[in-house]
């Protein structure tokens, strides 16, 4: 089987089992042999890869633009299963950064102008402060999306599929590419 389509099998059945929770992952990014962890969630699949979206001044997105080398970890306890992905990192196209941008809620769209992500501040006042300018500057006009604001795409090289099975006898699928071609083989769990 192709490796995205069991993919979005196993995502479509975490979603149906947990439609408020399939789509949080775990992302690593890592600069100067210092790896960083966190959850974020998943906002698009395209046919070669998985987009998420964030401040490209955050660390994460610091992190991207010095190592494009990105690693997902999505675990569904409900269906037992888990997928680990690698591959690299490309911004998207700036139209579905901005077209995804305009679909958030106007207050999501506020916050992505008021918030420096990942800087340092003083006291959340600050950030309340600068919300209220940002309220008054955008009032009755479309809000932009920040040029600072984009879509970031994890095109896979590797995937692991884990299943969970008795005795820690799991089920481990290990995808990569070998040229234009998927192979396939086993791990031991």
């Amino acid at each position: 089987m192709d490796p995205f389509k069991k993919f979005n099998l196993w995502y479509n059945q975490a979603k149906k089992k947990h439609p408020f929770d399939h789509t949080a992952f775990a992302l690593s990014t890592c600069l100067n042999n210092k790896p960083e962890v966190r959850i974020i969630l998943l906002k698009k699949i395209l046919k070669d890869g998985y987009v998420f979206f964030t401040n490209l001044n955050s660390l994460k997105g610091k992190h991207f633009k010095l190592n494009n080398n990105l690693s997902m970890c999505f675990y569904w306890e409900s269906i037992e299963r888990q997928i680990r992905i690698r591959g690299k990192s490309f911004l998207v196209d700036p139209k579905i950064s901005d077209e995804y941008f305009q679909s958030r809620p106007r207050e999501s769209r506020i916050s992505a102008w008021a918030s420096d992500q990942s800087s340092i501040i003083s006291n959340e006042d600050v950030l309340k402060k600068k919300e209220e300018v940002i309220k008054k500057k955008f009032k009755n006009k479309i809000v932009p999306r920040p040029k600072n604001w984009a879509g970031i795409k994890v095109c896979p090289d590797e995937f692991e599929f884990w299943e969970r099975r008795k005795f820690r006898m799991h089920k481990r699928e290990l995808y990569f590419k070998n040229g234009d071609k998927w192979e396939k083989r086993f791990l031991s769990p």
